[in-house]
């Protein structure tokens, strides 16, 4: 898998930014069937830092209700892998820079 396949997007939350500052923690929504090695060589490659560690977790599906004019509406948020990859000291990521 290409770098650009693993990596679907940052997570850019109010927590996200807080563990970027304290704890050199960034946070990606990364592709279910990437594992942590291939996260590490994407992060590494893509945006050139030193990965000291990579931790996942898979956010499950949540069921969604909203009442419009037609309606109750009933559908579901589909379920993502999240990467929190923690970067070597004195290194950081520039997530705003392609904005």
């Amino acid at each position: 898998m290409k770098p650009s396949e693993i990596l679907v997007k940052p997570i850019l939350t109010e927590k996200a930014n807080a563990q970027q500052e304290k704890l050199r923690k960034y946070a990606f929504k990364v592709s279910r069937k990437a594992n942590k090695l291939e996260i590490k060589k994407a992060v590494e490659e893509f945006y050139g830092v030193n990965v000291v560690d990579v931790n996942t977790v898979v956010v499950p599906g949540k069921n969604k209700t909203r009442y419009t004019k037609a309606g109750f509406i009933q559908g579901m948020k589909s379920a993502y892998k999240k990467a929190l990859v923690t970067v070597a000291e004195g290194e950081t990521i520039d997530l705003y820079a392609n904005i």
